[in-house]
């Protein structure tokens, strides 16, 4: 707990650098992008089918009807809701498995030197592997976002299932590349077997700071007339938690990975046992 607090304000100091801010600016504009083009050309076409099938539902209309209110405003407004909030977790995602090969090794190269100057780079996974393991681990995450959106209509789910799959993605994108460069695969391997628990806990803390801009995102669909100053604050906060995010698991995989190696070298065997130590507080 000790090393992941430690890794969290650093990570929070690294943020407001200049660099950091510099680089936050890809992904922004990678999701602008997105979302320009889904506004374009997919905007219309999936509310519109969102709202025939909420038409299509008996009990709602009986809600909407109990309510007072009319049963085509109510779909139009609700039909929008569902598709921000269906698409905003995928363009996230789909981002996140980019900037996990564009923006985190600069994240990592930062805090190595900076803090592990003469830690070995053992060189355990190379560009091909980064992005494959993205690919994948993203596969298999949109597969559980698109099995998991029907729960998404029981309200405690939909607060719950989404930044779980996401921090579930960050935890494997963000700790495979903190360490490509770094450890061996057996160390990786290792830090991953011995870490997971606490890996998880910090991916799924990014996930619920990530649930964010897609809540900004919402208010916008629904005060219209904030619309242009809440989607660019979203997409931007948006950047800075996949920033910070990158920054987090960097200072705590490589700190993990000095500690095992530390221990290695203490016990004079190749074995990778649970550590505790901290390292260089520079």
């Amino acid at each position: 707990m000790q090393m992941m607090l430690d890794a969290l304000w650093r990570a929070l100091a690294d943020c407001l650098r200049v660099r950091v801010i510099a680089w936050s600016l890809f992904p922004l504009l990678l999701v602008a992008v997105m979302a320009t083009l889904f506004g374009v050309w997919g905007w219309d076409a999936s509310v519109s089918a969102v709202q025939s099938w909420l038409e299509r539902a008996s009990w709602l209309q009986w809600l909407w009807g109990w309510m007072g209110a009319s049963t085509a405003s109510a779909s139009v407004v609700a039909a929008a809701v569902m598709v921000v909030l269906m698409v905003s977790p995928v363009m996230v995602m789909l981002a996140l498995a980019v900037v996990s090969v564009v923006m985190t090794p600069k994240m990592v190269e930062l805090v190595a030197a900076r803090r592990f100057e003469h830690l070995q780079r053992k060189h355990g996974a190379g560009w091909v592997s980064s992005v494959l393991w993205a690919l994948g681990a993203t596969a298999v995450a949109l597969v559980a976002l698109l099995l998991s959106m029907p729960l998404w209509l029981l309200p405690p789910l939909v607060l719950v299932l989404p930044p779980l799959i996401w921090g579930w993605l960050t935890y494997r994108l963000m700790t495979f590349d903190a360490l490509a460069e770094h450890a061996s695969k057996a160390e990786r391997q290792a830090i991953l077997q011995t870490h997971r628990y606490r890996l998880i806990l910090m991916g799924v803390v990014c996930g619920y700071i990530g649930a964010a801009p897609s809540m900004v995102w919402a208010s916008g669909v629904v005060f219209a007339a904030a619309f242009w100053l809440l989607i660019p604050l979203a997409v931007w906060i948006y950047a800075l938690v996949l920033a910070f995010s990158s920054l987090w698991f960097a200072h705590y995989a490589l700190a993990a990975l000095y500690s095992l190696r530390a221990a290695q070298g203490a016990a004079g065997t190749q074995q990778s046992p649970v550590v505790h130590s901290a390292p260089p507080m520079l």
